[in-house]
């Protein structure tokens, strides 16, 4: 608690000092146009790896980077999902995985979490559709492969439970909003960006091919309002 209580100070006499101009603008209110999903994983910071400032991200996080269907849970991640799109008019939505994510080795091997952390289980069969595709698709797979390939597949199974809300849908055919599909590299700092189509992810394991975000002319595949797969240059805003 002291380096967190000096922390503080150091922000109110550094940083807020210098950028007070900032957050009186901030205090008129919020206009975020990405809302970014990502695990409560403590090694990922959103607003670090993406450089972004106070007010440009409107975040969920959670276990797992996981969104239940619409209709499955009156949860916090459906309304914090309906006020991104409805209140903010967010334009973009990203799932961002990352690597040697505890839920997803938990997802592997989810009835060891039965007595030792029920709550954890009964998350993460909101995750189901993921470790379906992983035991029917990934045979030959174990180890790190196979946990990389379970958290890649995840990232896209929550992009298709996003489609199931009213408000997620309405918007991608009106093409006003996009989905994207990242995976944060804990051990290189990269960002893989994944197409919404799940011979991707296949295709990525078998021939290399998924794109990495560069730090010049970052291209990556995206879905658009009609759901295909679509290459975007790094602007978000």
């Amino acid at each position: 608690m002291r380096k967190l209580l000096k922390g503080v100070h150091q922000f109110q006499t550094s940083y807020f000092s210098t950028h007070r101009e900032m957050f009186e603008q901030l205090s008129q209110g919020q206009h975020p146009r990405i809302l970014f999903i990502t695990c409560s994983d403590s090694r990922i910071d959103p607003n670090l790896i993406t450089q972004t400032e106070p007010g440009e991200l409107f975040i969920i996080r959670n276990v797992g980077n996981i969104i239940p269907p619409y209709g499955a849970l009156k949860s916090g991640e459906g309304a914090a999902i309906e006020y991104a799109i409805e209140a903010l008019g967010v334009k973009h939505i990203i799932v961002c995985g990352h690597s040697h994510c505890g839920a997803i080795k938990g997802l592997l091997q989810l009835g060891n979490l039965t007595e030792q952390m029920p709550l954890v289980y009964d998350w993460l069969k909101y995750a189901e559709a993921t470790r379906r595709i992983i035991k029917e698709h990934y045979k030959d797979y174990e180890g790190e492969a196979l946990l990389n390939a379970a958290i890649e597949e995840n990232v896209l199974t929550q992009l298709e439970n996003l489609r199931t809300y009213p408000a997620v849908h309405s918007k991608l055919y009106s093409c006003e909003l996009d989905l994207h599909a990242w995976v944060y590299k804990i051990e290189t700092g990269g960002v893989v960006v994944y197409s919404a189509e799940r011979c991707s992810i296949q295709a990525k394991h078998n021939e290399d091919e998924s794109d990495e975000i560069k730090q010049e002319s970052p291209a990556h595949l995206s879905v658009n309002g009609n759901g295909k797969s679509v290459a975007v240059w790094n602007n978000l805003k």
